[in-house]
């Protein structure tokens, strides 16, 4: 059933072929903007700069991508799909698919920003790493909290209040790890902040898989 509802997201993306437009679309126009700031400046673009704007242009496209995760599912599909499948398949296939789609995008924009501002990187296994870590961060988290503000009035209002505690701490570590690979110093100095990744990331799939089913219910 878990293999059925990843065909079943993938079917239904890949139908909304504007969608996806949209998001490539804004990725890149996020990156050229960043590109055509420093420059039309003539300036350097430093460690902490980039790591910055490359993780603020991975979580607003990620956000645009995931948020519509519930949010954008008619009624009638959430009710036939609770009919014949478990709430629990159904929430972590919805992580799967959207920490897939998350690795696409920070891919994307991996490749996009070593275009248009180089490549600054020096230890690319740390920085892979982050990578897959922040994007099952983003997509448990955004997830779960699409579920929740699906099932209240003004959702997406509700979806952005709730979403930012719990992204902003993820970004934070993200952006600290990503400066540490960045300067090239020791692995082990990003090991504690991947491990604080690691349990935020336990945390949300289980609460995830555990507070699901009450929702999908109500």
């Amino acid at each position: 059933m878990l293999i059925t509802l990843l065909k079943k997201e993938l079917t239904l993306e890949l139908r909304r072929k504007s969608v996806i437009s949209g998001i490539a679309l804004y990725l890149f126009s996020l990156t050229f903007i960043c590109y055509l700031t420093f420059s039309l400046q003539q300036t350097r673009i430093n460690p902490v700069t980039w790591s910055a704007l490359f993780w603020l242009t991975i979580l607003f496209s990620v956000v645009n991508s995931v948020a519509r995760s519930f949010i954008g599912e008619k009624k009638g599909i959430s009710i036939y799909l609770y009919s014949v499948a478990s709430p629990q398949n159904i929430i972590i296939a919805k992580i799967l698919y959207n920490t897939l789609l998350s690795l696409i995008l920070s891919f994307a924009g991996y490749l996009l920003f070593t275009l248009f501002l180089g490549e600054p990187v020096k230890d690319h296994f740390t920085f892979t790493c982050t990578l897959l870590l922040t994007s099952l961060g983003f997509s448990s988290s955004l997830s779960l909290i699409s579920g929740i503000a699906s099932r209240a009035n003004n959702s997406n209002i509700l979806m952005t209040i709730l979403s930012f505690p719990v992204v902003i701490s993820i970004l934070l570590m993200a952006i600290k790890i990503t400066k540490n690979v960045i300067d090239g110093l020791d692995p082990s100095a990003s090991y504690d902040d991947l491990l604080n990744l690691l349990a935020i990331n336990f945390i949300s799939v289980s609460l995830a898989y555990l507070l699901f089913p009450y929702i999908w219910r109500s």
